[in-house]
């Protein structure tokens, strides 16, 4: 006799569980569902970002060009991850990319920087850099991994919600994981779907091996999350009816209370690093752009000089990443288990707010906010480098001359370009430095609020229209649960669902889940629809204008049990009822043990970052000026003898200051960064991997903090320019 294989175990176990099923009557509770081979495969096609293709190319590449040892820990690990983050990659193709990339990159940065450049900085940064990266791109999958584990947890506690929802009233593992990964979004629907793949293609026997197998990639991050699992799982073998509930509510109370504790220790301890990253990466590089003017100044006069690009690279490349790194390392210690997604992703009827919608006629069109914040950028820019374009096209006699465009207005220069400091007297210059003048250095504040504004901009009318939608689904959910009761006592009553409906509307008149119920109501008496159109018809369902995940998880429950009796229905309903109290009270909580943190960071994004960059524009604005006034009134003392001629000589020490022009562009942008990498930490200290609120909120940090600095520093680089030609008046007088 031939040996029994998994494929005819499997075809056996259906065959007769359907003729089962048939005989018993009950096909809901014993017929496993059918599961398709194409939807885990569709769904990651669909689901990971195209960067992520990119990257699993670079490693294959680099597999066949370079293929490192690697210790069995090391192998172990990347294994892991790369099973977490769903990459079709090798962990020799990871570290294969991590040495390969850098080689190139610095190769290529040498070669740009000696033939093209000349210059021996660019060269050495390339250099340090490109032997830096190897580190951070070895650690790529661990932060996909991260990344994908902070998104999927997020969803935890209603993946568990949804799983004892459905086995309360049919105990069927299978029928449970489906029904959780139709309802959350990704990556842990991806995640559940891949837990039915990996049985469809007979890696696993059963779903719940294939479950327990994806159980253990959590184990060191959320041990809940598994307790929770196992609870449920065991409430399979239980024969009393009242013992197996037992077990999925008391599943239920374990992630929700064990999530609140995690969470209060992870707040207890971030106050330190959250210090840290403030003195390091916001206070401290703010702080030392006062001294910046004096040193760079005195620097200038050096062989090649310091230049304003040298200060780009430090404080718009190199300070960015490090502090967005040190920020992506305080947000992979966050525990797991709560979250808010993005409703656009769960319902794709959604997605057309993600424009700005308009009406002419009974025809809507919809606009990309890109090409209005395009616009606005483009505008602003074009404006910051007026004083740059209008040295490329005049010659060097009109600038040092300036003409009646470029003149002055008693003392205060426009643009104020001027001869180097090494150019011979009497001799034209063939280049020349600047600008300086107060009209440059005002202009200049179009370039920091053309990216933050108009960033700014985009991301607000990207999130506008679905933060309103969920905000007034929120404010639904928050009331549902007592009308669910409501429904359910009507439904406990022995009362019709199509007669219960309309009851619990008029009982709730006024409030957000009457209208609800109204609209199923109305749907069943005047379109004479069945309870289950009146939800989910695709033209005129109540679902449609109310897009919230509870509310149509709760539905389909509903659904599903009154097939089995009104009072199941009832049972259900109240259940379901509970858990979003229980649900909404835990996360409440959650959200006031963040609230002092997430505080004191936004008082960084609206207040400290800008106000003290502002300032410190300011008085650079006032050194540059007087230093470099004095240094034109060197030539006149420079015969004399005793303090002056020493004074001169002092002077002369002193290069070309970099010009408040650049100096402000590299500090605004700078604060731009920073607004956007503080912002992105604080929404996921707080809510985790919101990608919908993470848009919101940095719509409105940018466009609000950018006008802060763009409006304080005006006003403090006239007041220190006026202070600063005061004293020159007195010190030449």
């Amino acid at each position: 006799m031939s040996e029994l294989t998994k494929e005819d175990a499997r075809r056996m176990l259906s065959k007769y569980g359907e003729r089962f099923a048939k005989e018993f009557g009950d096909k809901e509770s014993y017929s496993s569902p059918k599961l398709t081979t194409t939807t885990y495969q569709e769904f990651k096609k669909e689901s990971l970002p195209k960067q992520m293709g990119w990257y699993e190319k670079g490693c294959n590449l680099s597999e066949k060009v370079i293929k490192l040892k690697l210790s069995k820990d090391r192998y172990d690990l990347l294994t892991e991850q790369i099973r977490i983050s769903h990459l079709a990659i090798t962990p020799y193709g990871c570290d294969g990319f991590a040495v390969l990339f850098p080689i190139i990159y610095l190769t290529l940065g040498f070669i740009v920087s000696f033939a093209l450049a000349g210059s021996l900085f660019f060269g050495m940064f390339f250099l340090i850099t490109g032997v830096l990266l190897m580190m951070p791109l070895r650690q790529v999958p661990e932060y996909i991994a991260n990344s994908w584990r902070m998104k999927a947890s997020n969803q935890m506690v209603l993946c568990v919600f949804y799983i004892v929802t459905y086995m309360r009233h049919t105990s069927n593992i299978e029928g449970a994981i489906n029904f959780a990964a139709e309802h959350l979004t990704q990556p842990l629907s991806l995640d559940l779907k891949k837990v039915i793949w990996d049985v469809e293609t007979g890696e696993y026997e059963s779903v719940r091996q294939s479950l327990d197998a994806y159980l253990t990639t959590w184990r060191k991050y959320n041990i809940e999350f598994i307790e929770a699992i196992h609870l449920i799982e065991s409430s399979l073998y239980e024969g009393e009816e009242e013992r197996r509930v037992e077990l999925l509510d008391k599943s239920l109370d374990v992630i929700l209370t064990e999530t609140y504790e995690r969470m209060l220790h992870y707040a207890q301890n971030l106050k330190s690093p959250i210090t840290v990253l403030d003195m390091m990466g916001i206070v401290l590089p703010i702080l030392g752009l006062v001294i910046l003017p004096m040193v760079a100044s005195f620097l200038s006069s050096a062989e090649g000089g310091f230049k304003w690009y040298h200060l780009a690279m430090v404080y718009n490349v190199v300070l960015p990443i490090v502090v967005f790194y040190m920020g992506k390392n305080i947000l992979s210690t966050r525990p797991t288990g709560y979250g808010d997604t993005d409703i656009a992703a769960s319902n794709p009827t959604l997605k057309k707010y993600k424009n700005v919608l308009f009406n002419i006629g009974p025809y809507e069109f919809a606009i990309n906010p890109i090409w209005i914040a395009g616009v606005f950028i483009m505008i602003c820019a074009f404006i910051g480098l007026m004083p740059v374009m209008i040295a490329y096209f005049s010659d060097i006699k009109t600038l040092l001359a300036e003409g009646p465009l470029l003149g002055q207005f008693e003392g205060y220069k426009f643009l104020d370009y001027r001869a180097p400091s090494n150019s011979a007297p009497g001799v034209e210059p063939s280049y020349v430095v600047g600008p300086y003048g107060l009209g440059a250095s005002l202009i200049s504040l179009f370039l920091p609020m053309a990216f933050g504004v108009g960033l700014g901009i985009y991301y607000t009318l990207r999130s506008k229209n679905l933060i309103e939608i969920r905000q007034r689904t929120k404010e639904l959910e928050d009331e549902f649960a007592s009308a669910l009761f409501q429904l359910g006592s009507r439904l406990g009553d022995g009362m019709p669902a199509e007669m219960a409906f309309g009851r619990v509307a008029e009982a709730m008149e006024g409030t957000n889940s009457a209208k609800f119920f109204e609209l199923v109501s109305t749907n069943v008496r005047r379109l004479g629809m069945g309870v289950r159109d009146a939800i989910y018809n695709p033209k005129n369902g109540a679902i449609l204008f109310f897009p919230s995940q509870v509310i149509d998880s709760s539905m389909k429950v509903l659904l599903e049990s009154i097939r089995k009796g009104p009072g199941v229905a009832a049972q259900a309903l109240m259940n379901v009822s509970r858990y979003i109290k229980e649900i909404h009270r835990v996360d409440e909580r959650l959200k006031d043990l963040m609230a002092d943190i997430v505080a004191s960071m936004q008082s960084n994004i609206n207040f400290m970052a800008p106000v003290i960059s502002g300032i410190v524009v300011g008085i650079t604005s006032m050194i540059t000026t007087i230093l470099g006034n004095l240094k034109m009134q060197a030539g006149n003392i420079s015969g004399q003898e005793g303090g002056a001629a020493k004074m001169s000589g002092i002077l002369e020490m002193f290069g070309d200051a970099i010009p408040t022009y650049h100096f402000q562009i590299v500090v605004g942008l700078y604060v731009v960064q920073v607004i956007w990498i503080l912002t992105i930490l604080s929404n996921g200290i707080q809510n985790g991997a919101d990608s919908l609120n993470e848009r919101y909120l940095l719509g409105k940090n940018l466009i609000r903090s950018t006008m802060i600095y763009v409006g304080l520093a005006a006003v403090v680089i006239l007041f220190f320019n006026i202070l600063a030609v005061n004293v020159i008046s007195k010190t030449v007088g």
